[in-house]
């Protein structure tokens, strides 16, 4: 297959100062692309601000030859989301792809979460993605072409600890997915998500609690983060930002050195008119089966054990 290229588009970045993000940046000005590097360099609870991180990429990016302008306003907000725009607009002249990567991390115990920690990690994963895309899309819309890739995460699916705040928000991300995709197809445009699995100074920060789940060691849990750099996700995320990309309203996990698709699945489950709270409970080993699943639902599913026979 011929290389990929992004020559004559222009990308934009979120959360392009560090970690992934700033693995998408250098991935694809390396291959061609002009890109907003956005970044309002918070910590990693959304605290402070800091112009440094995105210019420090951009520069990263220019010396290497390529093109790429830093924006360090803050996307949980409309004015900076439209802002982050703007930036490739008055730069370049047009928007290609959007790569919806900023986040914060701020994991406690559900007992212990604010109100205000909640509504935190929604503007930034959630409304930050809303504000940038809705910003972008009537130019995606006008020239019939785009590329929107979101970012969720497996923590949506639970199974680790102080992660509900985080893993819901990443669960609206998801949803927003699947809807927009729908919507974008008409158009020429694609809206798909990337689940990145990358060790980065957000994962560090409770890197023990996952290796307390896992029952793991403090030794092999070094070796497993040594081998998820977050370059092995961009990748995935600059195929589905690629013109070539043929994927709409799909998720794909990535990171050392792997891709999968992740998907909901529908059991075959069981039937009936009359259904009553006893066939629930007699039949749940049907309903929780997945042997014969279906991404986007099933055939008729079998006759119902009734309770009543």
């Amino acid at each position: 297959m011929a290389e990929l290229r992004f020559d004559g588009r222009v990308a934009v970045v979120t959360g392009a100062g560090r970690g992934v993000g700033r693995g998408y940046a250098l991935l694809l000005a390396a291959r061609g692309a002009a890109v907003v590097v956005a970044d309002n360099g918070a910590g990693i609870d959304g605290a402070g601000s800091s112009a440094t991180p995105a210019q420090q990429v951009a520069d990263e990016i220019t010396r290497a030859g390529g093109q790429a302008v830093a924006c360090h306003a803050s996307v949980a907000e409309e004015r900076g989301a439209r802002a982050v725009v703007e930036a490739a607009l008055d730069t370049y002249g047009r928007v290609d792809a959007v790569v919806n990567n900023a986040g914060i991390h701020d994991p406690a115990l559900f007992g212990d979460l604010t109100i205000g920690q909640i509504r935190t990690m929604f503007e930034v994963h959630y409304f930050g993605t809303v504000f940038v895309t809705q910003a972008v899309w009537p130019h995606l819309v006008a020239a019939g072409y785009g590329r929107v890739v979101n970012t969720v995460s497996d923590a949506m699916l639970g199974g680790i600890p102080e992660l509900s705040s985080y893993g819901s928000a990443k669960g609206a991300v998801f949803g927003l997915t699947r809807n927009l995709a729908t919507e974008a197809a008409p158009h020429g445009i694609t809206v798909n998500a990337i689940a990145p699995r990358a060790f980065t100074r957000m994962s560090a920060s409770h890197a023990d609690k996952v290796a307390a789940v896992l029952s793991l060691s403090t030794e092999v849990m070094d070796q497993i983060n040594a081998g998820m750099p977050p370059e092995l996700v961009a990748p995935a995320a600059a195929f589905l930002a690629h013109e070539s990309c043929p994927l709409n309203g799909e998720v794909l996990q990535a990171g050392m050195g792997g891709v999968a698709r992740m998907a909901m699945v529908v059991s075959q489950g069981v039937s009936t008119p009359s259904l009553t709270i006893e066939d629930v409970a007699d039949n749940l080993d049907r309903i929780m089966d997945l042997e014969a699943s279906g991404v986007t639902g099933a055939a008729a599913p079998p006759p119902l054990r009734s309770s009543a026979s």
